[in-house]
């Protein structure tokens, strides 16, 4: 008895199979496969082994792909249609292309790779014969695997495009892979996987059982998967033996496979010339391998090669996770409080929340004067919780062409979805959402429609979790403050004396004071800046630096102090600088924004101050 063995590197399952030399086929004929041509071959360089992919995605690569090419006679046996297509999709760079060669590898069959625009052709019916000669060749070759790249190039829904050749080609397709039955095939089985990173553009005629059966979505890895992909792309590297890899994982959020490649390959240019600079001009009696020995790659350089990389995701729209931490927001200790506990702590451990029946708010809203903090508190939190991070300006999402402004909002949750756990952040939700019955625009509440849409359609325990910033929570549609949505208001006021010391202290940990005791900046932050916000004390210290720096090393005439240069340039802020710029400067919210902010506080209930 021949035996095919499938082997997962992942999972280390083995599967063995029996292989029928004769399989019947309609009108009772039978037909030997023995014709492998060589283009046909399996890859041999990538397995599962070599790329970070999740476990639920092989274990339904294995169900919907294994075992259908495998074992096409268990579902003969229960009377159940094989699955005859299964669609990739992700964004780019996540590895379907990858994926699919690992596959074909893993199975050992003959594997047909396509790119799809390379199928259109210029002459009439050229398109669609080449379909059907790939189908035919397939055919004759089964048990195999087609894998079509970019197939939105030539399956686009039919309703949207205006040639007719783009709709002939989507007809052909249809036409073939329902011909791909058992008994049309040989009683081998053939299967398809198409790969995109636009499924919606898709025909949905191909999205259909029968045709694309099942479709597997390839994500933004999260931190535990770019530590697997870095260390499968590390192994051939000579790092150094303290390599923190849990470290550069963290370091690159929001970078899908295809980024961490570009990486691996640009640390080591950063390497190459770090390295160049040190090394001595070889003479004949010195042995060039005894100077390369001691060489590394060290984690240094892999961070150095982080800023010449700009991640995909975020020329998509995404920025990484955020650099401000808990530490770098002064006061506001209730709200971090608050935050930890609707956003923080259900990512960090999602199981405790569950054990209880928790779930985490669907969404936060943080209102208040503007330049109290709540854009930081939003990227701290997506520090803190290691998620990536999405800021929209509320107005930025609005176009003047009708149905845009929709689709903007629907591709801000598409991109969070890719990259979960993911805080998006609203800023100045009231541009964004305004109450639809007093809109001056047809196109606000059909964007109010949307994104009360999209608030309905996840929850926290999916891995999105929403943060909206406003300074008039009154002028927000009010649909979107009921349970369920932004059902936790945070109200952000001006700090109170103790904050503004907290706050002064927290921005000036960096600038040169002298002669400045804890003391005497007590009594500035307490007296010296009363109703000021976090914005009007960041103005603060930095007028007063610009000032000590001027009186340092400049003259009246605006020129660098003779024997002044940036070796030996020596600025501190004193007690007089601060105290000084502290008398020019009036606090941005006035007396009058100040009485209505709390008026609007007392409407919306003292449990949101």
């Amino acid at each position: 008895m021949n035996e095919q063995v499938a082997g997962n590197a992942v999972t280390g399952l083995r599967v063995p199979r029996k292989r029928k030399e004769h399989l019947p086929v309609q009108g009772g004929e039978s037909v030997k496969r023995q014709k492998q041509n060589n283009s046909h071959k399996p890859p041999n360089n990538i397995s599962l082994s070599d790329i970070g992919v999740r476990e639920d995605v092989i274990e339904r690569l294995l169900e919907f792909v294994f075992m259908p090419l495998i074992h096409p006679e268990f579902y003969l046996h229960m009377g159940v249609d094989l699955p005859r297509g299964v669609l990739l999709h992700g964004p780019p760079g996540c590895g379907k292309n990858m994926l699919a060669n690992a596959i074909s590898r893993e199975l050992g069959l003959p594997f047909i790779a396509i790119s799809a625009p390379s199928i259109v052709s210029r002459m009439y019916g050229g398109s669609e014969k080449m379909i059907r000669e790939i189908f035919e060749d397939a055919r004759e070759i089964a048990p195999c695997l087609i894998f079509i790249d970019e197939i939105d190039a030539i399956a686009q829904k039919r309703d949207n495009t205006e040639g007719d050749m783009e709709k002939r080609i989507v007809a052909q397709m249809l036409t073939c892979m329902d011909d791909l039955t058992l008994e049309k095939t040989g009683g081998e089985p053939v299967m398809i996987i198409g790969a995109t990173n636009r499924p919606d553009s898709l025909d949905p005629a191909l999205r259909r059982g029968g045709r694309f059966d099942k479709e597997i979505y390839l994500g933004v890895p999260d931190e535990v998967e770019r530590e697997k992909i870095l260390r499968v792309l590390c192994e051939k590297l000579r790092l150094t033996g303290d390599f923190d890899f849990k470290k550069l994982a963290r370091a690159t959020a929001g970078f899908v496979g295809v980024d961490l490649s570009a990486l691996a390959r640009e640390d080591g240019m950063v390497a190459m010339r770090r390295i160049y600079e040190t090394l001595e001009t070889p003479s004949a009696s010195t042995d060039p391998l005894e100077q390369l020995d001691p060489l590394y790659i060290t984690f240094p350089d892999f961070l150095t090669a982080l800023t010449e990389i700009q991640p995909s995701t975020k020329r998509e729209g995404f920025t990484t996770v955020p650099d401000v931490t808990w530490a770098d927001v002064g006061a506001l200790k209730s709200h971090k409080a608050e935050l930890q506990m609707a956003i923080v702590l259900p990512i960090k451990n999602p199981e405790v929340f569950a054990s209880v029946g928790l779930t985490a708010p669907s969404g936060v809203l943080l209102w208040g004067p503007p330049g109290c903090g709540k854009t930081l508190l939003a990227k701290a939190v997506a520090n803190e919780s290691g998620a990536n991070f999405i800021s929209i300006q509320g107005p930025e999402l609005f176009s003047k062409y009708v149905g845009e402004s929709e689709q903007a909002v629907r591709q801000v949750f598409s991109r969070a979805r890719a990259s979960i756990p993911c805080v998006i952040f609203f800023d100045e939700l009231d541009a964004l959402a305004p109450p639809r019955d007093n809109s001056f625009s047809e196109c606000s509440p059909r964007v109010v429609d949307t994104l009360l849409t999209e608030l309905d359609g996840f929850n926290g325990s999916k891995g999105i979790y929403i943060i909206a910033a406003t300074n008039r929570p009154d002028m927000i549609d009010q649909s979107m403050l009921r349970p369920g949505r932004l059902d936790t208001l945070l109200f952000v006021d001006l700090p109170n004396a103790e904050g503004r010391v907290e706050i002064l202290k927290n921005i000036t940990k960096n600038t040169p004071l002298s002669n400045l005791s804890n003391f005497d900046l007590i009594a500035i932050a307490k007296h010296k800046c009363k109703n000021f916000s976090g914005a009007d004390l960041a103005a603060l210290v930095k007028r007063a630096t610009t000032l000590a720096l001027r009186q340092s090393c400049f003259t009246e005439a605006g020129k660098v102090k003779e024997g002044k240069n940036a070796s030996n340039l020596q600025v501190v802020v004193t007690k007089e600088h601060l105290e000084k710029v502290s008398a020019k400067i009036r606090p941005s919210v006035s007396k009058d924004s100040r009485e209505q902010y709390q008026e609007i506080a007392t409407r919306f209930g003292p449990e949101e101050q």
